[in-house]
């Protein structure tokens, strides 16, 4: 069955790709069985407010849907959700087919069509945390604190961080020796194919990628 949902495009315009994508987005949810669609997701489904609400859970923070507008504010907060947030928030809620976490990890890789991403996901997720975190691993797992993250145990220093309800994804980092620089990897559970598509995985994991960043230079 032909799959017709959207990834972002790689156009010049960025702000009218992203608009572009987020809109049908919203049509799509707007298409699917909410009750269904977010028992699959994880989410919580409201009928009895009114506007009806889907509440979720991202990157350690709860966010609410509004129906039918499909509009998607913080739960605890005012501020402006960023777009690529709101699509990612979207794409999960309408692929989400309810698999169950398999416990096995496997690469990017590994996903589907991943082959020709993987540059891009190297470049965009693995080298910026590598640059900031590999020469003491242990300030990510301190640092991923704020989205929610858990030690793992694995490579010098790793963390897994629930980035949705059924979506976890783990840091893992090397510090290098005389034979090999530093190092990183990412790891997702099996099921994700169920939840996102590979290019929504990368613009998730640099969303994370760069949190991190950006929380670690505040702390200098």
């Amino acid at each position: 069955m032909k799959n017709n949902r959207l990834s972002l495009p790689d156009q010049k315009n960025f702000a009218y790709s992203y608009r572009l994508a987020y809109e049908l987005a919203r049509e799509q949810l707007g298409r699917v069985d909410i009750g269904k669609q977010c028992a699959s997701a994880g989410a919580r489904y409201d009928s009895t407010t009114r506007p009806a609400l889907i509440n979720l859970d991202y990157l350690n923070q709860s966010y609410r849907i509004t129906l039918p507008d499909v509009d998607i504010k913080p739960a605890e907060s005012t501020a402006e959700v960023p777009i690529s947030d709101k699509i990612l928030i979207l794409h999960y809620m309408t692929l989400a087919k309810g698999v169950p976490l398999s416990g096995r990890l496997i690469s990017f890789k590994e996903l589907p069509d991943a082959g020709s991403y993987f540059p891009t996901f190297a470049k965009r997720a693995i080298e910026p945390l590598v640059r900031a975190f590999a020469e003491e691993p242990g300030r990510l797992i301190a640092t991923a604190r704020m989205l929610g993250g858990i030690k793992a145990d694995y490579g010098d220093g790793a963390v897994t961080i629930t980035a949705f309800p059924r979506v976890p994804v783990t840091l893992v980092l090397w510090r290098g020796d005389e034979e090999f620089p530093p190092r990183g990897s990412i790891l997702f559970d099996s099921s994700i194919s169920g939840y996102l598509m590979t290019y929504d995985i990368i613009v998730l994991c640099e969303t994370i990628a760069w949190k991190l960043v950006k929380s670690l230079r505040e702390e200098v």
